[in-house]
């Protein structure tokens, strides 16, 4: 619980920014392994592809996905940077929408304890749903565009965020509840000095998984409730059996999700740098 009173001002500001440069250096160095394991799997399955002569409409070579991306003359039928900032506008902002609401929400449970049992059993129901099977109905009432999207990704991702934000305002030490209390510390006063700092490691673990999820959602609604992005790329290319352009935008898709998983994590490094600093040998 020491990390709960601890606060980002209490260290000077050229120290968090060593601190953040060290943890970027640290990990990158961290994950040169990982970054090797990912060049050696496109690499065997280059040579996989020209060995055996596999056709590129069951498998295309890497080097053919991206030349979809890299020359979009040769595709003329797929507008990528349309289709890409459809996909991106899409997912960041159901991410930013996700990860508000979901905090908010989370909060106002628990403040009110009767609040969190009328209505944490209705998202139980919710997330229960297969979004598959639900979409169409979300279809049906918004039409098409990406605001439809932005509801199907904010309903697969809100779940997470919502259920660790809650058990981080919950998961504080008795004791530490009962010396505020005892000092005459009103409610409020222990969300925002107590509660709140000591939820942040939680907060940060359900925008990892929304990070993830939110991509996941906007996708499946692209497939469903989309005439563009990524998603619609996929499934138009699925009905000419032109393979490649399916595997550029699942190539694009992975590194969207890596990108937003990397920006929550130094996100997390700066409103939390202490962690930052306990991690160095």
């Amino acid at each position: 619980m020491n990390h709960v009173l601890k606060s980002t001002d209490s260290l000077p500001s050229p120290s968090r920014l060593n601190a953040l440069i060290r943890w970027v250096t640290r990990s990158i160095q961290k994950n040169l392994n990982s970054i090797f394991v990912v060049l050696g799997f496109f690499l065997l399955w280059e040579a996989a592809v020209w060995i055996f002569r596999i056709p590129p409409f069951i498998l295309p070579a890497p080097s053919t996905a991206l030349s979809h991306l890299l020359f979009p003359r040769a595709d003329a039928n797929y507008r990528w940077s349309y289709h890409i900032t459809s996909t991106v506008l899409a997912i960041g902002l159901s991410f930013v929408a996700t990860s508000t609401v979901g905090i908010l929400i989370a909060i106002a449970l628990a403040w009110s304890r009767k609040l969190k049992e009328i209505i944490l059993p209705a998202f139980v129901f919710i997330n229960s749903l297969p979004i598959i099977a639900i979409a169409p109905i979300i279809l049906l009432w918004m039409g098409y565009g990406v605001f439809t999207n932005m509801v199907i990704a904010f309903l697969v991702g809100f779940f997470p965020v919502v259920i660790n934000t809650i058990t981080g305002l919950e998961a504080v030490d008795e004791d530490l509840l009962d010396l505020v209390r005892y000092l005459n510390a009103s409610k409020l006063q222990v969300f925002l000095k107590i509660r709140i700092p000591n939820a942040l490691p939680y907060i940060f673990s359900g925008l990892k998984i929304c990070s993830t999820m939110s991509i996941v959602g906007a996708i499946v609604g692209e497939f469903i409730a989309s005439d563009r992005g990524l998603g619609y790329i996929i499934i138009n290319a699925q009905y000419s059996m032109n393979t490649p352009p399916i595997f550029s935008s699942l190539i694009l898709i992975s590194l969207a999700g890596a990108l937003l998983f990397t920006l929550v994590s130094l996100l997390e490094r700066i409103l939390m740098p202490w962690t930052a600093l306990e991690a160095e040998p």
